[in-house]
C-alpha cells in the first residue's frame, strides 16, 4: 500500500491538541512530527485549517436485523459507505438472533457472513445472549475465544429477546469469569407488554402512544435491575441507549457504590425530543424507537453528563427501516412499528454541530465520547481510538468551516427518509482514511468495499 502524509493538521485526541504532520506507512501511523518530508510516491493531504481526529467508533449499530416481521434495510455495503462518509471507521454491531431460533454459534456466523468481504470499514460484534443453558454457555465460550469480548442482553421485548432472571444471573457470572463486558437494553419487558395492551385496548394506537408504553421510570427500573445483577458478580456492565435523567440517576447510584458501569447515550437523545414522535399524519412513526425519545428537558441533563464524563459514549443504535412499507406496518397499532432510527451517517456531524460548535462540549470530550472511550471499553485501544505511532491509520480530516444540510437525497443509506431532513450542519469530514487508505472525500465514498476487517478483541478487565 502506498504511503500517506497528512500535513499541518490540528491534531486532536482525547487528551491532546497540537499541530503536526502524520505519516502513515501502509496501514499504520509510523511518524508524527513537524515538517515531515513525503517520500517519493506518497499521497500528501494538506490539512491546514482543519482538525485531524482519530477515526470514530460507533459502539452500537444494527445492520443485519430481523425485527418485527421485517428486516433492516441497510447492508454492510450501504451502511459502511455511510459510516465512512460520516467519519466512522469502526462499527460494533449487535448480533441479535431471537431467543428460540438457531444456536447462538450459528447466529454469530450468520452475522459475520453479512460483513466479511462486504464492509468498507472495520467491524466487530457484541454477542447477544437471549437464552442461557449448558449448550449456550459452551457456544458463548467459543465465541469469546474467537475474539468477541462483549455480550448484549435485553431486559425488554417479551418473548423475542428477553431473558429470565436466572438466565441473567448465569450470563453475568460467565461474563465475570471471561472478562466480558455485558451491554444491556434496560427496560422492563413485562411492564412494557402490559402497558401496550392497556393503551391499545383503549384505542390509543398512534405512534405518539409508544412513549407512554415505556415511560422513563420503566427504563430506569431496567437500569436498576441490571445494576443489581452486575453488582452481585462484580461484572462490568454498560447501559446502551440511555435516554433520560431517571436512568442516568440509577446508573450513577450504582457507580457511587462501586459498580463497574459505563453509560452510553445516542445522538438522537441529545438533539431530538418526543414531540417528533407526535408529528401528525403518521410522520411520528419515523421517530419510534425504544427507549422512546424523551421530554426536551433531558437533553440538557445528557449534555451535562457527557461533559462531566458520566456518559462515556455517544452511539447511534442505527436501525434503518423504510417509512413506506415498513414503519407503516404499524399504522393502526403502534406496537407493530419497527423500532429504530437511521443516524449512522450523521452522528459525528450532529455531535460536532450541536456539541462543539454550540459550546456544549469541548473537542477532547467530542473525541473521547465518539471514539476513544469505545476503543478502551471494548478492547480496541490503542489500535483504534487515538492518533499515535503504531495505531491504525484511521483518520478524519475535519473541515469546521463547511456548511451544509442533511437530506435523504444525498445520504449513502439504503433508506427512504432522513430523521434529520433539512437540518443544517457546521463541519464535516473532508478526508477519511481506513487503515491508511483514503475512503471518503468531501461527502463522497471513494474507498474499497470488502476491505474492512473483523477486529478480534481480548478481555478488557
Amino acid at each position: 500500500m502506498a504511503s500517506l502524509l497528512i500535513k499541518n493538521g490540528n491534531i486532536v485526541t482525547a487528551g491532546e491538541q497540537y499541530t503536526a504532520d502524520i505519516y502513515c506507512d501502509g496501514e499504520q501511523i509510523s511518524r508524527i512530527g513537524r515538517n515531515l518530508d513525503a517520500p517519493p510516491g506518497a499521497t500528501v493531504i494538506d490539512a491546514t485549517g482543519k482538525y485531524v481526529f482519530p477515526g470514530f467508533i460507533d459502539p452500537h449499530v444494527h445492520i443485519y436485523l430481523p425485527f418485527m416481521g421485517t428486516f433492516a434495510k441497510d447492508t454492510y455495503e450501504s451502511a459502511s459507505r455511510a459510516a465512512v462518509v460520516g467519519g466512522t471507521t469502526t462499527l460494533i454491531e449487535m448480533v441479535c438472533q431471537a431467543k428460540n431460533e438457531e444456536p447462538i454459534r450459528d447466529g454469530f456466523e450468520l452475522w459475520m457472513s453479512k460483513a466479511v468481504g462486504k464492509s468498507a470499514c472495520d467491524f466487530t460484534f457484541h454477542q447477544s445472549v437471549t437464552r442461557y443453558d449448558a449448550h449456550t454457555e459452551a457456544q458463548l465460550r467459543e465465541i469469546v475465544a474467537a475474539g468477541v469480548s462483549s455480550f448484549k442482553v435485553f431486559l425488554a421485548y417479551k418473548g423475542a429477546f428477553d431473558m429470565t432472571d436466572k438466565e441473567l444471573y448465569d450470563t453475568m457470572a460467565l461474563a465475570k469469569e471471561l472478562g466480558v463486558v455485558v451491554t444491556a437494553h434496560c427496560e422492563n419487558a413485562d411492564l412494557v407488554l402490559e402497558m401496550q395492551k392497556k393503551l391499545v385496548g383503549e384505542g390509543k394506537t398512534g405512534p405518539e402512544y409508544h412513549y407512554w408504553s415505556r415511560p422513563p421510570r420503566v427504563e430506569a427500573e431496567g437500569v436498576h435491575h441490571l445494576v443489581t445483577f452486575g453488582e452481585t458478580h462484580g461484572t462490568h456492565i454498560y447501559t446502551v441507549h440511555t435516554s433520560c435523567k431517571e436512568s442516568l440517576d440509577e446508573a450513577m447510584a450504582g457507580a457511587a457504590r462501586g459498580v463497574n458501569i459505563n453509560v452510553e447515550t445516542l445522538i438522537q437523545y441529545l438533539v431530538l425530543d418526543k414531540s417528533y414522535a407526535e408529528l401528525p399524519n403518521f410522520e411520528g412513526a419515523k421517530y419510534v424507537m425504544s427507549p422512546p425519545l424523551r421530554d426536551k428537558s433531558n437533553q440538557q441533563v445528557l449534555w451535562n453528563a457527557l461533559r462531566k464524563g458520566y456518559v462515556s459514549t455517544v452511539a447511534t443504535d442505527h436501525a434503518p427501516f423504510d417509512f413506506v412499507g415498513q414503519k407503516d406496518m404499524g399504522r393502526d397499532d403502534f406496537t407493530k412499528i419497527p423500532n429504530g432510527i437511521p443516524s449512522l451517517e450523521d452522528r459525528i456531524n450532529l455531535l460536532y454541530t450541536h456539541g462543539v460548535a454550540a459550546g456544549r462540549i469541548d473537542l477532547g470530550t467530542f473525541v473521547t465520547s465518539a471514539s476513544t472511550q469505545a476503543a478502551k471499553l471494548f478492547g480496541l485501544f490503542p489500535r483504534k481510538g487515538t492518533i499515535a505511532i503504531g495505531s491504525d491509520a484511521d483518520l478524519v480530516v475535519y473541515d469546521p468551516t463547511y456548511r451544509g444540510k442533511i437530506s435523504a437525497k444525498t445520504h449513502q443509506l439504503n433508506l427512504d427518509y432522513s430523521a434529520f431532513e433539512g437540518w443544517e450542519i457546521k463541519g464535516r469530514p473532508a478526508v477519511v482514511t481506513v487503515r491508511g487508505e483514503i475512503a471518503a472525500r468531501d461527502g463522497a465514498f471513494v474507498g474499497t468495499l470488502g476491505r474492512g476487517q473483523f477486529l478480534k478483541r481480548e478481555r478488557t478487565y
